[in-house]
């Protein structure tokens, strides 16, 4: 056969002008874990040898040794093991451990280069990610050659933007130009997008690092990320344990450090409810704040796209970087973008803070003694705690999968196998086949368990009776939130009823399932924006994360991140 040429080895030492052309053997193409072509000229194949992921756009993943061929190339566990170059010692700090603003001073004072922290964290996500399986692609090949620019802004003394060198993980339902997005689908397994997401263009824009593509719940439809068509994502602090979902890749990225920060989208609380689980903090802004533009749409009056981090400040500076109007999203909201790392510190006395009555039935006893104490700790720090109700709050799960899973129905008619992404070659009958085939081959069960839902309450004769009450039922939810604000500054409640769950625990019943997002879809539906927050780990072993969610009024995201801050300074994130 023609010998193999390894795509993105430009940096590899037996490489020539940036190819490198080896021989292999059929059994070779099972261990490899490469994107690879059989000729320059032949269509891209891709390898799931290694945990059935695709490694397209690995980069430089392989350590040969002048001409040595693939079997006899030493793989470790993963092959991003051999990603990066001896870095050499001359500091002590651990790299992945930095926050943004110690990744700034440490690049501004030359202790260290972006390339470095950069070969760190894709060295890291070699040894680690085979267990926790964060991330669906690597794109070693762009954060390299992003962190390089970095370098050179330090080499020539010009100022550093706000994400200067930060490593960054994206979830895989927002595109990025030339590299696979898939929304852990099979119909969309081989989707290269032509542009970037305008979050993703802002992030790069302001030097931001992005290190691949996180696994999710196929088209964000799920709470554990069990539901991906690749493979689960494991909980980096138990890893017996779900990640939550959708946005399950990205909040176990961000904390098993695999990424500084990430995004992630939130529907009904994928963003929070993951963040909960894995014990990091994960914010959704206001309905319009972020643009949506490039996300790729499950429901689109609901949908968020917003940041993970392991601290306030992070969150912050990401959602500022992020945030703001953009023609492209006729939804995003031309409202003033607030400086919030400015806002972070700012006297907390004497702001009210509302406890909702309806949030703390059914809640798991731990859980509950957790925000107990959060609560108690606002107090100290001089906050005035008052009861509230939410009186629609019963009516929110209901509401939010008729409304969700209606347009999840029409945004996935799509997917018909005519346009772009997986199409069945099994049909014989004509056209009407071939979609049935194509979609019954590319959505997993959920998906289409959600598109069937959808399409009832939708259907003639329904409609009034399903997605028309359900939408007068939002208003009731929404000024529920309005008329709360005229009396509290904050609402705090917890994140989830439950600590992270095992996994396939839930799997086969989705009821109990949908039922992981009771506290987080009501503020989806009436659009305020939400932040979550460790609150400390649950006390009998195997001592899970606890997450506390706060909730402000419309675009007034600056007060929750003041909050959260004043919480995150007090100890709360550490609280027992």
């Amino acid at each position: 056969m023609r010998p193999t040429q390894v795509q993105g080895c430009s940096g590899c030492p037996a490489s020539s002008n940036g190819n490198n052309i080896l021989k292999e053997s059929s059994a070779d193409r099972r261990i490899c874990g490469l994107r690879l072509f059989a000729h320059p000229t032949d269509k891209p194949r891709s390898h799931k040898g290694l945990g059935g992921a695709d490694m397209a756009s690995f980069g430089h993943v392989c350590d040969f040794r002048g001409s040595q061929t693939l079997q006899s190339a030493r793989f470790l566990r993963h092959p991003l093991t051999r990603i990066v170059r001896p870095i050499p010692r001359h500091y002590t700090m651990d790299l992945t451990e930095l926050n943004i603003s110690q990744i700034r001073n440490a690049l501004a004072a030359k202790q260290v280069s972006a390339e470095e922290i950069c070969q760190e964290h894709l060295k890291r996500i070699g040894e680690r990610d085979s267990e926790v399986r964060a991330y669906l692609t690597v794109t070693a090949e762009r954060a390299l050659a992003q962190a390089r620019k970095v370098d050179r802004l330090v080499t020539e003394g010009r100022p550093l933007p706000a994400l200067a060198g930060v490593p960054v993980a994206i979830k895989d339902a927002i595109v990025t130009r030339g590299v696979r997005t898939t929304c852990a689908s099979k119909i969309l397994e081989n989707y290269v997008s032509p542009y970037d997401a305008t979050a993703v263009e802002r992030l790069e824009s302001a030097g931001g690092v992005i290190l691949g593509k996180t696994n999710c719940d196929e088209f964000a439809m799920g709470s554990s990320t069990e539901n991906s068509a690749f493979f689960p994502t494991r909980n980096p602090v138990e890893p017996s344990r779900v990640p939550g979902g959708s946005s399950g890749g990205s909040a176990a990225a961000v904390a098993a450090h695999l990424a500084t920060i990430a995004l992630g989208s939130d529907t009904g609380g994928s963003i929070r409810q993951p963040a909960a689980y894995c014990g990091v903090a994960g914010m959704m802004g206001s309905y319009g704040r972020v643009s949506r533009y490039g996300l790729v749409a499950f429901a689109s009056s609901l949908d968020h796209i917003g940041p993970f981090a392991r601290s306030v400040a992070d969150l912050a500076c990401v959602l500022g970087v992020i945030a703001g109007r953009d023609p492209l999203d006729s939804t995003s909201v031309d409202v003033p973008v607030r400086d919030y790392g400015a806002a972070l510190d700012g006297d907390v006395r004497g702001l009210k803070v509302g406890i909702p009555r309806e949030y703390f039935e059914g809640l798991s006893s731990e859980t509950g003694a957790n925000i107990q104490k959060a609560v108690d700790l606002l107090a100290r720090l001089g906050c005035e705690v008052h009861s509230i109700s939410l009186p629609h709050t019963a009516f929110a799960i209901g509401c939010y999968y008729i409304i969700a899973t209606a347009e999840a129905s029409s945004n996935l008619a799509r997917y018909d196998g005519v346009r772009y992404g997986f199409r069945s070659e099994d049909h014989k009958n004509g056209l009407r086949e071939m979609y049935k085939k194509t979609r019954d081959a590319g959505f997993g069960a959920e998906v289409k368990r959600r598109i069937m839902l959808g399409t009832y309450v939708l259907s003639s004769g329904y409609y009034d009776a399903y997605y028309r009450k359900a939408q007068q039922v939002r208003s009731l939810i929404a000024r529920d939130f309005l008329e709360a604000f005229d009396e509290v500054d904050v609402i705090v409640t917890p994140t989830s009823p439950f600590p992270a769950f095992k996994l396939g625990e839930r799997v086969d019943d989705p009821l109990q399932m949908y039922l992981a997002d009771i506290y987080t879809v009501n503020a989806s539906l009436a659009g305020i924006p939400g932040i979550s927050v460790p609150c400390g780990r649950t006390a009998t072993k195997p001592c899970l994360p606890v997450g506390m969610q706060i909730l402000a009024r419309h675009f007034d995201e600056a007060r929750l991140l003041q909050v959260a801050h004043a919480f995150e300074k007090a100890g709360g994130f550490a609280i027992a």
